[in-house]
């Protein structure tokens, strides 16, 4: 491990590691990564890890794009599959309101240059054939949708960033930051001392924890969230090619292909915060939260009604992992107000949407001083003294 450093980035989740990937890219080949365990661990391993472009702020979609690009570039200079499976997607209304929504956004999409396609119920019914199309409006078909490999994502960032130079510390924890008097920074980790100029808070689920060390409280919350995998579904192994991806806003819930079976994920209004006075420092590489199917039956009733076939193959395993939010949702990303040199990447929901833009602009504001996107939605900056413990927690639920 290396005493001194330009800049360490702590976390090793996919935002932590394509952040070191873009620094060590952009030619600042002295930067590490150090990792409380191993890389994924937190809320990267377990992530459904879908993908997709569309979305209401121009510049969040131009650097989602940009993210989906960048899958096949560092997939060739690590050498590292990152698993792409590139289905396609569907994002459909069962109301008049949402169609009417749904319409709104797509006459957007011409404007940020997005090949979105409207689409009937007849249509999706050929494009979903699992779905119910009794009560479907009509939808949005986008073909730059799809999931990938967690781990291998996680890991191609990794090895396209130590082909450039970049360093991982693995299994070393981050004890305490201190700032010097000339404003670079003392990292006290359980393996030693790490000087650096730069901090990037990339922590996930623990960037509170390391905001606190630098005397910030960032307005953050873990949420629970479950999704399922079912049991082989015959419709499914009859077909000749892998279903898109599907988001039902009004049933709040999203659907992928799992092997023979499907992912369902959902959104349930009785959401549960969890670990509010902190995330605890032994929640390990691979653990998940007990399941909690009471208080998600309700929603899960709309899944199978929305999807019949679902309720036939019935529940092979059950997810209930925690992932960050911020009070509107956006990611918190940028030098924080009132520190030299400390930096945020957190609170990104949407990691495989968004982690390689994130990692290319916080990667340009560092080493030129500003992103070349409008970063405004994004920026750590955003939230203020108002955005206290129970501001965050209310708004979070809401937005979740």
């Amino acid at each position: 491990m290396k005493s001194h450093v330009q800049a360490l980035v702590i976390g090793g989740g996919v935002v932590g590691a394509s952040v070191l990937y873009h620094l060590s890219k952009f030619g600042w080949n002295d930067v590490a990564l150090v990792e409380r365990k191993d890389l994924t661990a937190g809320s990267t391993w377990h992530a459904a890890a879908g993908f997709h472009v569309v979305n209401s702020d121009v510049n969040v979609a131009r650097l989602q794009a940009y993210t989906i690009d960048l899958y096949k570039q560092i997939e060739q200079e690590s050498g590292q599959s990152v698993g792409m499976h590139l289905t396609g997607g569907v994002n459909f209304a069962s109301t008049p309101e949402r169609w009417e929504s749904l319409k709104a956004d797509w006459a957007s999409h011409r404007l940020m240059g997005l090949d979105t396609e409207l689409v009937g119920p007849r249509e999706i019914g050929e494009l979903f054939p699992l779905v119910d199309t009794s009560a479907i409006q009509g939808g949005i078909y986008d073909k730059k949708e799809g999931h990938l490999d967690p781990h291998g994502v996680t890991h191609a960032y990794v090895k396209a960033a130590l082909n450039h130079g970049a360093e991982v510390y693995r299994h070393n924890c981050v004890k305490q930051l201190d700032q010097q008097p000339d404003g670079t920074w003392k990292v006290i980790t359980e393996h030693g001392v790490i000087h650096t100029e730069h901090i990037v808070n990339a922590a996930g689920l623990w960037a509170r924890e390391v905001g606190a060390m630098a005397g910030v409280a960032l307005p953050l919350i873990p949420m629970q969230h479950h999704y399922i995998v079912t049991g082989d579904i015959p419709e499914l192994m009859a077909l000749d090619k892998e279903l898109p991806s599907c988001l039902d806003m009004d049933g709040e819930m999203y659907l992928r292909q799992e092997g023979n079976g499907v992912l369902l994920g959902i959104y349930e209004h009785n959401s549960k915060p969890w670990a509010l006075e902190g995330t605890p420092w032994s929640y390990g590489e691979t653990d998940l939260l007990p399941p909690d199917l009471d208080r998600i039956a309700d929603s899960l009733m709309k899944g199978f009604q929305r999807f019949p076939t679902l309720e036939e193959a019935g529940i092979k395993r059950i997810v209930n992992g925690p992932f960050t939010f911020s009070p509107d949702g956006n990611p918190l990303v940028g030098p924080v107000p009132g520190l030299r040199n400390y930096w945020a990447a957190c609170g990104v929901m949407a990691g495989f949407c968004q982690g390689g833009g994130i990692g290319l602009t916080l990667a340009q504001w560092m080493v030129a001083g500003e992103s070349e996107t409008d970063t405004l939605s994004m920026d750590v900056a955003r939230f203020g003294d108002f955005a206290n413990p129970t501001y965050t927690k209310v708004r979070v639920m809401e937005f979740y």
